[in-house]
């Protein structure tokens, strides 16, 4: 926690900052800081189902059958609120909070490691500086998520395997792309298993999918129907296409609209630059597991059919993608480095204003 103290330091100053250009913009407009972080559009999932339990039929409407969300984050809720004074919404955003430290920690636990202390505390830094990062403080699971990511990868990398499966089983229980370690983890244990058995590997390759095997494995039978999980996405949109959609909204936003939406604009342009990303890391040859959980990650993103605006939140957990700009970063003079920093923040800023309070979407 001392070695990490400096990127710790740097994730609460970028993360205030933002807190302190939204509270300006929503007093502008006459809303809430809290009810913005709080209490729209999947925060209010999730709250209904820390309240009311999930559905037990597939029912038809669209868009409307909360079996899609993962449990971990809603049972966290509910758990913590049985314990604690106040809202479950407050339960809810407190909760988003603490995880955003564990996986700022252990994504500088992973940075650190592989390219010293200064290059984690960067890598922590552009995390925080994410155009989305403001869910990151939201009533969402992207922070739960991605504390369970990073720790479950640190894991691996150190070979403590049975810690990396039981991490990644939890991710598995909340978000569906938790599928996506799920394989990084299991593949990269087989080698090893060739190698030399060990139980402490197989066991860690066991435990990995089991989280999101469970929770599919369970809607399947409060449905009455093997692919009960799957029907569900299908009354969300969400079908793979090999990437049909994603190509359709590139060259609908970049080439035939004349004023797009800036929002969709950032989510183009965060894509394509999440797949150059992904590109520098394969030649930086990055450890095997990160390698395949972020190409995991970004198949599973770009080659959905469903909604397009809300896919670069989906690449939050994706921070090893962050890791050739942050080891650039360390290497460039001061002068250099402080344009750099005082640009990601500003835009940072401008970004979670923009998309919690002018895009009239979910973020």
């Amino acid at each position: 926690m001392r070695r990490a103290a400096p990127a710790l330091a740097a994730y609460t100053a970028v993360r205030l900052f933002v807190l302190l250009v939204l509270g300006v913009w929503v007093h502008r407009q006459g809303h809430g800081v809290w009810e913005t972080l709080a209490t729209e559009w999947d925060s209010n999932w999730y709250l209904g189902i820390a309240d009311h339990g999930y559905a037990d039929r597939l029912g038809t409407a669209v868009n409307a059958n909360n079996l899609a969300f993962f449990p971990l984050y809603p049972v966290l809720i509910k758990l913590v609120a049985a314990v604690t004074p106040g809202s479950r919404a407050s339960v809810g955003l407190a909760l988003a909070v603490a995880a955003s430290y564990l996986a700022a920690w252990g994504i500088f636990a992973v940075g650190n490691r592989l390219h010293g202390r200064r290059t984690g505390v960067l890598l922590v830094f552009l995390w925080a500086c994410l155009p989305v990062g403001l869910v990151q403080w939201m009533g969402y699971t992207e922070s739960l998520f991605t504390a369970a990511v990073a720790w479950s990868l640190y894991a691996a990398l150190t070979g403590r395997w049975i810690w990396a499966g039981a991490l990644c089983a939890l991710a598995g229980l909340t978000r569906p792309t938790g599928i996506a370690l799920a394989a990084a983890i299991a593949l990269c244990a087989l080698p090893g298993l060739r190698r030399r058995f060990c139980p402490r590997v197989l066991c860690g390759a066991l435990l990995a999918p089991l989280g999101w095997l469970g929770y599919v494995g369970w809607v399947g039978l409060r449905l009455g129907r093997w692919d009960g999980y799957f029907a569900v996405q299908k009354l969300w949109f969400n079908e793979v296409d090999g990437g049909a959609e994603t190509l359709r909204q590139f060259r609908e936003i970049l080439t035939a609209q004349t004023r797009p939406e800036l929002f969709l604009v950032m989510v183009t342009v965060s894509l394509i630059a999440a797949v150059v990303l992904f590109g520098l890391s394969v030649s930086d040859r990055q450890p095997l597991v990160l390698l395949l959980f972020t190409g995991a990650l970004l198949a599973i993103v770009l080659g959905s059919g469903g909604v397009y605006f809300p896919r670069v939140r989906f690449l939050v957990p994706g921070f090893p993608l962050l890791l050739p700009p942050a080891v650039l970063l360390a290497r460039v003079s001061r002068r250099s480095l402080v344009l750099a920093v005082g640009g990601a923040v500003l835009g940072a800023a401008y970004c979670g204003g923009y998309m919690a309070l002018v895009w009239t979407g979910a973020p």
